[in-house]
């Protein structure tokens, strides 16, 4: 299936992506779903973040990537104010959808080598931490992607970012969403020395019950749930959990515009300083 390109959405930073509203700039949309869910990003807005901006802190993860098994949107955490200063560090991640053969939207993951020192063989969404020419979040996950899996950011049409999450080490991580325009036109190449495998998956899938265990897990003296998707396509399995599952849950959560199926249950957090490795 494939789909006319859209005009290149403009890219703001949070709270979210401002896609215009002239009829001119859909006018060649023909993918009536894309169309819908353009006009409805445009009206999202994340809620509020409990983190300072000013008081932001640098915290390294391996490999500048971000797989963790902890991963929280930042708005359901207690950061307490620290006195220090520290400079912001970000890192985003794309979602990029796509609408399947069945008419259902998809998103495109990827299996992280398993040559990997950290985190090797896990499911991972593409991105990595901004660099100093990138212009904001959209611009560090479509570069993250290319470099990754060959993704041409000229395919993806950035269409809002959702609330940063804050990963296991405090790293923030901030998830974009795109649409990809031309199907066919995207043909994965993986960096060997990062990405095994490059698969989709139902977005939905992420909001339903199906497929779906969960854990009870403890960190810092606060209980909270960590929950693992099975997937199998094309006779292989994949786990996705920890961060990269979070992160779809809200996604396809503001997506499909209704909460998921089961219970998410956050930790309330609350640092009294900065958290080392």
């Amino acid at each position: 299936m494939s789909f006319s390109i859209l005009k290149r959405l403009p890219i703001f930073s949070p709270p979210f992506v401002n896609v215009m509203a002239s009829s001119s700039f859909y006018c060649g949309v023909q993918s009536k779903r894309f169309l819908v869910l353009a006009q409805q990003m445009r009206h999202y807005k994340p809620p509020p973040c409990s983190w300072d901006d000013n008081e932001e802190r640098i915290i390294e993860e391996a490999a500048g990537k971000f797989v963790s098994q902890v991963g929280f949107q930042e708005s359901v955490t207690r950061v307490a104010q620290n006195p220090e200063k520290f400079r912001s560090k970000r890192a985003a991640v794309l979602i990029c959808l796509f609408e399947g053969d069945a008419g259902d939207l998809r998103v495109i993951l990827t299996k992280r080598s398993s040559r990997l020192s950290t985190h090797s063989g896990e499911v991972s969404l593409p991105g990595g931490k901004a660099d100093e020419g990138d212009k904001d979040d959209g611009d560090t996950a479509t570069r993250e992607a290319k470099e990754e899996i060959g993704l041409d950011p000229s395919l993806v049409n950035v269409i809002t970012v959702l609330e940063p999450f804050l990963s296991k080490h405090l790293l923030r991580v901030v998830p974009v969403i795109g649409l990809l325009n031309d199907r066919k036109a995207f043909k994965p190449t993986p960096n060997p020395a990062e990405v095994d495998a490059v698969f989709d998956a139902p977005l939905e899938m992420f909001i339903k019950d199906e497929n779906r265990s969960a854990e009870e897990r403890e960190w810092m003296g606060e209980k909270y749930l960590l929950h693992f998707f099975d997937y199998e396509i094309e006779n292989k399995r994949y786990l996705i959990w920890g961060l990269t599952a979070g992160i779809l849950i809200r996604a396809a959560s503001v997506v499909y515009q209704r909460p998921p199926a089961f219970l998410e249950q956050s930790p309330k957090f609350k640092f009294s300083g900065l958290v080392h490795k």
